[in-house]
């Protein structure tokens, strides 16, 4: 059972975090110490630098392979069904001021709801109530997010910011192609149709394709994309072969990984600063997303364990973690992107305030 001295030790993680976000809030709100373009640069360096070592150094300091193989098939699913869900909702709920359209907003949702603050909060909460192998469980959960499931968000977001721009090139061209059918003579109308659908069909399986290759062309350049395949190696050379890395390269890494977290929650302090309001999204959507991840998160989650047959301590750590606040890395990429910040960034901000009950209250339940 958790105690008042494991309650301390969470909350001791958490404030921290917030002072950071204060900091960067103040230096913009009160002191001005930053400009909108530095602001985006603090955020860029988190993403481009601080993000991808710390999952070289989540990664490779993992065991390959003692992990769960349930554990990953129960992490797979519930993104799925993540996906599925959110898809199916966005058929018949569509919201306004979307960036990017429905993609926009499955990238949103994925963000909040499957990917939980596992590495900050996760470990010293479930920790005190199932020990170690709830460590070992959540240690997991972190590299599988590193390894997998961030290199797909970027995916995502780097076709969400391709289509943009395509869809610009291909409304300009149809434009254009309007104009020069003027002069042309009309054709039967039959032929006519059935060249216009050939086209269609065409144009947007070549529109597809442009979209996918420009996105892979820009992940192809992304740190990211390299320091978790090549976390993935050296752990298995290091805990296959016994080697380790040189000390200087070794502190050169943590040097920088250490401070991503840090420097992620400065980062959005001085996004939150440059609103009009704490909850800039609204209060309506503000609830929608403490929904998205304390209930929906959760539920997926319980219907992948159970899925998959789960039992004892992995299907309780498994859906006690879905149950965590949301994590601060999907924050960043929403800001370097410009997707739904606002949204993403009070998901953040109020889900750690509330996490504690919310965990302790999903813990009680599964201990019935």
């Amino acid at each position: 059972m958790i105690s008042w001295l494991d309650i301390y030790h969470v909350v001791s993680a958490t404030v921290p975090l917030y002072v950071l976000m204060f900091l960067g809030f103040l230096s913009v709100k009160y002191l001005k110490l930053f400009s909108p373009e530095q602001c985006v640069g603090i955020n860029k360096f988190v993403a481009k630098f601080s993000i991808p070592l710390l999952s070289f150094q989540v990664i490779s300091q993992n065991n390959p392979f003692m992990m769960s193989p349930k554990l990953i098939l129960s992490d797979i699913l519930q993104k799925i069904l993540a996906v599925v869900v959110l898809a199916a909702a966005l058929r018949f709920w569509h919201p306004t001021g979307g960036r990017g359209g429905k993609l926009g907003w499955i990238i949103t949702g994925l963000s909040i709801s499957v990917f939980p603050n596992t590495l900050i909060l996760g470990i010293p909460i479930l920790s005190a109530i199932y020990g170690d192998e709830a460590v070992n469980y959540l240690v997991q959960i972190v590299v599988l997010q590193s390894l997998i499931w961030y290199n797909i968000l970027l995916f995502l977001f780097e076709m969400n910011a391709a289509r943009a721009k395509t869809s610009s090139g291909a409304s300009i061209e149809h434009r254009g192609n309007d104009i020069e059918e003027v002069s042309i003579e009309q054709e039967p109308e039959e032929e006519e149709e059935h060249e216009e659908e050939v086209a269609i069909v065409r144009t947007r399986s070549s529109g597809t394709m442009k979209i996918i290759l420009k996105a892979w062309r820009k992940l192809m350049v992304n740190p990211n994309t390299y320091s978790t395949p090549i976390g993935l190696i050296w752990a298995i050379l290091h805990f296959r072969l016994g080697w380790k890395l040189p000390e200087m390269i070794d502190k050169s890494i943590h040097l920088i990984s250490d401070g991503g977290l840090g420097m992620s929650m400065f980062s959005l302090g001085l996004f939150v600063a440059s609103q009009s309001s704490i909850i800039a999204c609204g209060t309506k959507m503000a609830i929608i997303t403490m929904l998205l991840k304390f209930v929906l998160g959760p539920a997926l989650m319980i219907v992948s364990a159970f899925s998959v047959r789960l039992r004892s301590t992995l299907l309780r750590v498994t859906i006690l973690q879905a149950a965590l606040p949301q994590g601060i890395v999907p924050f960043v990429f929403a800001r370097e992107y410009n997707v739904h910040p606002e949204i993403v960034s009070t998901g953040v901000v109020f889900g750690m305030l509330i996490a504690l009950p919310i965990v302790l209250a999903y813990y009680f339940v599964l201990d019935l």
